[in-house]
């Protein structure tokens, strides 16, 4: 092999690497999020990221909810939060992609067909 195989291969392993990697999202974000009359609700995440996986809790308008199944591959982050709707269990499938200090998401009841878009945005305090 040439010196310049050799590295062209390391360079190639090292962009693998980092493409590889979660993204850091530990720590508090939130959102503005349109609800079902309309109104836009503050919504709150905390995040905790430890290799892959992701657990945390969401916040809103009934308290903190354990966020559960979450996983941060690359940009990519998911998860679920189980929420309790006048004594009915809902499931809210979160899915999102990270750019910068932003993360889009959609949000989507399951089983359900309406999907919800927003932008949580990092915490400075």
């Amino acid at each position: 092999m040439t010196l310049r195989t050799l590295s062209f291969a390391g360079a190639f392993v090292l962009a693998a690497t980092l493409v590889a990697q979660a993204a850091d999202i530990t720590g508090k974000w939130t959102a503005q999020v349109a609800g079902r009359d309309g109104q836009t609700r503050e919504q709150t995440f905390t995040f905790k990221v430890e290799g892959e996986k992701l657990t945390g809790t969401a916040s809103g308008m009934g308290g903190d909810q354990p966020i559960t199944d979450g996983t941060v591959k690359g940009d990519a982050v998911a998860f679920t939060v189980v929420a309790n709707f006048q004594g009915n269990e809902v499931k809210l499938l979160y899915k999102g992609t990270v750019t910068g200090g932003e993360i889009k998401f959609t949000r989507q009841r399951e089983g359900g067909d309406r999907v919800t878009e927003f932008v949580a945005k990092k915490a400075t305090s």
